[in-house]
């Protein structure tokens, strides 16, 4: 790839040891981790500080040069990969991944956007501390794409989302200020929140070079059960139970179909049933808790009782051991793997009110059913915070591009029934590329007409992540 004029001038800026032109550097960064989508660029950009980030927005917006921030690589929406333009510069902060400080008595940690998720929790756990961020991908994501996208993850019942374990960012906007709000306040009420602006927003507003983020005090006593359900009701009665019983020492509770581990069961090695007996759906809820495990296990034994006795599950095993917690976790982990080794499917990562579950299901598989009557469903998700992954595989048998041919009749039924509900499209992955028609079309008019203008305050330019969300 021949350097253009623009790209020696980010040399000329950054060094050059921090822009890469040639076909081979640059390939690498245009595809998504799913293989969906694949675009160009003529640039990519590798700064080490926040401003070596001002310096290459400054320059791009000067020009009107299309940029494309991009994290780990873990989005499953196209939402930091580069569409078609020539121009584009992609722009990753995976060398700047410094923890700036760590307080133990205010319990924050303040982390630059190219710091891996797990290397955060290691750190937080080194001092005593627990950052509560958990999501399949911990190992590759960087917090940057975690706060862009706002990522959720499994113990959302308990801490909330990203955007609720942040309490300040650095930025720089487009034209190459450096927006410094690394506060670590719990209490700041002055004025607009402008931090939360830029979470969740997919790098359409600026770049988030670093946070300021809450800890907690760590959950070293964990318990796990696996309970057997007949239906999504069954496991919605059995959260209520749960909820009311173990209150806040409940952190997770999962729900996966029993054909989400037939799947895993055939793709992934060493993954064990959890019962003798097939079941219709799997109930996986975490307990945690700073101190006394004997205490934790008689709580949670006490109430798994109460749920059998009252028909609230039709049978369910308790972790003794951190290897049986590990391994109980995995059977839930790994489906997106197995249906991953399974062959093209559909993702449907949407959000209902958690008493709508089982309703929902019900409706949509018949809907889904009108459409492709043998579709095969994976449904799973964090149900205890109304998050489900409504998966589906081609049928039987059927060619590999079955979903690229039908796909987009099955997805309406499902969005049309989760906005029937009045349920969210994206529940915690975001809008990219793969959503963003879908976007325009269930958000009402002034939302979308409220965004547009906050982004053009922003980005008036343009420049930022284009053809994304909006």
């Amino acid at each position: 790839m021949t350097i253009t004029a623009f790209a020696q001038r980010l040399i000329d800026a950054i060094g050059a040891d921090s822009v890469f032109t040639s076909t081979e550097d640059v390939a690498p960064w245009l595809t998504d981790w799913r293989g969906m989508y694949r675009g160009h660029a003529q640039a990519v950009v590798r700064p080490r500080s926040t401003q070596d980030v001002a310096k290459i927005l400054a320059l791009c917006q000067s020009t009107a040069t299309p940029v494309v921030p991009r994290g780990g690589n873990t989005g499953l929406c196209g939402g930091a990969t580069p569409d078609k333009s020539e121009q584009n510069v992609v722009l990753s902060l995976d060398r700047m991944n410094a923890v700036r400080s760590l307080d133990t008595i205010a319990n924050t940690l303040v982390a630059e956007a190219g710091c891996i998720l797990e290397d955060l929790q290691r750190t937080a756990h080194d001092a005593n501390r627990l950052l509560p961020l958990s999501l399949a991908a911990e190992g590759s994501c960087q917090l940057g794409g975690n706060l862009a996208t706002n990522a959720g993850g499994v113990n959302v019942v308990r801490y909330g989302m990203t955007r609720d374990l942040v309490l300040g960012v650095e930025a720089v906007l487009p034209n190459g200020e450096i927006l410094d709000g690394l506060r670590t306040l719990r209490k700041d009420n002055t004025g607009y929140d402008l931090k939360q602006l830029l979470i969740g927003s997919e790098g359409t507003l600026g770049v988030i070079t670093a946070a300021a983020l809450r800890l907690y005090a760590p959950t070293p006593v964990r318990q796990v059960v696996i309970a057997a359900v007949t239906s999504p009701r069954q496991a919605l009665e059995l959260y209520e139970l749960l909820f009311a019983e173990c209150g806040p020492r409940m952190q997770a509770f999962e729900f996966f179909t029993g054909e989400c581990v037939d799947l895993v069961m055939a793709h992934v090695p060493g993954v064990r049933a959890p019962f003798g007996e097939r079941h219709p759906g799997y109930v996986l809820v975490e307990l945690a808790d700073t101190a006394d495990e004997q205490a934790l296990g008689a709580l949670l034994e006490r109430v798994i009782e109460a749920a059998i006795e009252r028909d609230l599950c039709a049978d369910a095993v308790v972790s003794s051991t951190l290897g049986q917690v590990e391994e109980m976790w995995k059977l839930r982990e790994e489906i997106s793997e197995a249906q991953r080794a399974d062959g093209p499917h559909l993702k449907h990562d949407v959000s209902l009110p958690i008493e709508s579950i089982p309703e929902f299901m019900t409706s949509a598989e018949a809907r889904v059913r009108r459409v492709c009557p043998q579709v095969r469903p994976f449904i799973f998700g964090h149900f205890g915070d109304g998050n489900l992954h409504y998966n589906l595989s081609r049928p039987a048998g059927e060619a590999a591009d079955f979903m690229a041919r039908h796909g987009e009749a099955i997805t309406a039924e499902v969005l049309d029934e989760v906005a029937r509900f009045g349920g969210s499209i994206s529940a915690e992955h975001g809008i990219g590329q793969l959503k963003r028609d879908y976007f325009a079309k269930y958000k009402s008019p002034l939302e979308l007409r409220l965004m547009r203008e906050i982004k053009a305050v922003f980005d008036p330019a343009g420049i930022m992540n284009p053809g994304k969300l909006l």
